[in-house]
């Protein structure tokens, strides 16, 4: 129970230490702790326990026959270094700067019912979008989510009778870049937010992918919705109230062709409630956005029905947030 109550502390040393940019610092290195306090600036007094923390955490090693010198661990140079394909460092610097921080809030939002992020749903995209620094650092928040969702949708969707795609609010590409990599005769494209732009051109360039990728901007609301055999989206419908997600999946049945497919990927809420992990992201979604929450299995496929599509498969897969895949056939008529 104790550990429960202050795993907090854990979150706060990991979080500090991406903050600080503690992890490229190390990265292909040993460093001292009298030279890592002079290189990030820091004051000596809290510093021995905190790299000592992060060392019992398995975030960094200490080589103690060297002089006591601190190096990333395998697993932070992987995931925590910028640059690395599986890098969740943007991840854990949006939630040491803004997630954090919202949460401490929960006590009042229990009694009154408002999120505490600040921000409303219709609004806030537009707006944190027009900021480019705070734009890049979401995409790599994203980046860090769909990079194993990516790899799930890669093998755990069959793609051979289909020939295009569109990854619907997909961001600067980076689960379309993964596809079309894997599967060569798929071409596909991202509707999202003109602002978006140049950092998915970016991206699609440092990839190779630029011309197998199509960037569509719009809002999904409102826009006209580009054609395609199979429409993707995840992590989109937890933001917005449940009116509006009928709305937007039948959108997508009418961009989709007779035939084609619908692909759902989210933290779904298991039918009995007792998974802990979605319950916690369901309530993260509303802490976040007035009218968020994550849905139940049942509560999509009858969404995905209304708009004329036939489920045909619902997958638990191994992602970041312990996301089920949900995959329909648009009914011909």
């Amino acid at each position: 129970m104790n550990r429960v109550s202050t795993a907090y502390c854990q979150a706060r040393v990991v979080h500090s230490a991406v903050e600080l940019g503690l992890f490229p610092f190390l990265t292909g290195r040993s460093a001292t702790a009298a030279e890592i306090v002079e290189g990030l600036g820091l004051h000596p007094r809290l510093t021995g326990d905190f790299l000592d923390s992060l060392v019992g955490l398995g975030f960094l090693e200490r080589d103690d026959d060297a002089g006591g010198g601190y190096s990333n661990s395998a697993g932070a140079e992987e995931f925590l270094v910028p640059g690395s394909p599986l890098h969740l460092g943007g991840s854990m610097y949006s939630h040491a700067t803004i997630h954090y921080h919202v949460w401490g809030k929960l006590t009042e939002a229990l009694r009154d019912g408002h999120a505490k992020s600040g921000v409303i749903a219709d609004a806030s995209f537009q707006r944190s979008y027009k900021d480019p620094d705070h734009l890049r650092q979401f995409m790599d928040h994203m980046d860090g989510y769909t990079s194993f969702v990516g790899h799930e949708l890669v093998n755990c969707v069959d793609w051979t009778s289909y020939e295009s795609f569109v990854d619907f609010g997909g961001a600067r590409g980076n689960i379309a870049m993964r596809l079309v990599k894997a599967h060569p005769h798929l071409r596909g494209g991202v509707f999202d937010l003109p602002e978006i732009k140049p950092l998915f051109d970016e991206h699609m360039e440092k990839h190779g992918t630029a011309d197998r990728i199509t960037f569509h901007e719009g809002d999904f609301f409102e826009s006209p919705l580009p054609a395609t055999d199979v429409a993707v989206i995840g992590h989109v419908l937890h933001d917005w109230p449940p009116s509006a997600r009928a709305r937007l999946i039948g959108r997508l049945g009418e961009a989709v062709r007779p035939g084609g497919m619908l692909v759902i990927y989210d933290a779904m809420i298991d039918d009995a409630r007792r998974d802990p992990e979605s319950l916690l992201q369901s309530l993260r979604c509303r802490m976040m956005r007035e009218g968020g929450s994550e849905y139940t299995a049942a509560e999509c496929g009858a969404w995905v029905e209304a708009a004329g599509f036939e489920v045909r498969r619902l997958l638990p897969v191994d992602t970041l947030t312990d996301d089920r895949i949900l995959t329909a056939v648009k009914v011909a008529t």
